[in-house]
């Protein structure tokens, strides 16, 4: 799992895709963290994106990093502890701290569950990672 977090966070931005009924909906994120052992992504609580992880967890997560790509699917889990939150502000203050603040209600973390990665390049086999 440090391998996709270590991925991920050099992309800088990854993109998160959802379903909204039968549509697809794509959109950049940023922020990973690792707590507990597991990866996890944040966002607002408002948005239409932590809905619809809500009714329907399965993601997909894509992104590009030095001529290889990842595809990582997993099941979005909200994890409403403070000290996810906490964690999450903590690794990714910078970006997070104009946006959010730990206890203001709105700031979502989910972990990823049963997620399979796979970092494709054009000159070697894809790397599957499970975790």
């Amino acid at each position: 799992m440090n391998e996709i977090l270590n991925y991920l966070k050099e992309c800088g931005t990854f993109y998160l895709a959802t379903t909204e009924g039968d549509q697809p909906r794509v959109r950049p994120f940023g922020a990973v963290c690792e707590f507990e052992g597991r990866l996890y992504i944040t966002t607002n609580n408002q948005k239409k994106v932590f809905d619809q992880m809500q009714k329907n967890p399965k993601i997909e997560i894509s992104a590009m990093n030095k001529g290889t790509w990842i595809r990582l699917e997993a099941e979005a889990v909200w994890d409403d502890r403070r000290e996810a939150r906490a964690a999450m502000m903590e690794d990714n203050e910078a970006a997070l701290s104009r946006l959010y603040s730990v206890d203001d209600g709105v700031f979502a973390v989910l972990y990823l569950k049963n997620a399979t990665a796979t970092i494709f390049s054009f000159t070697s086999e894809p790397k599957v990672v499970t975790f």
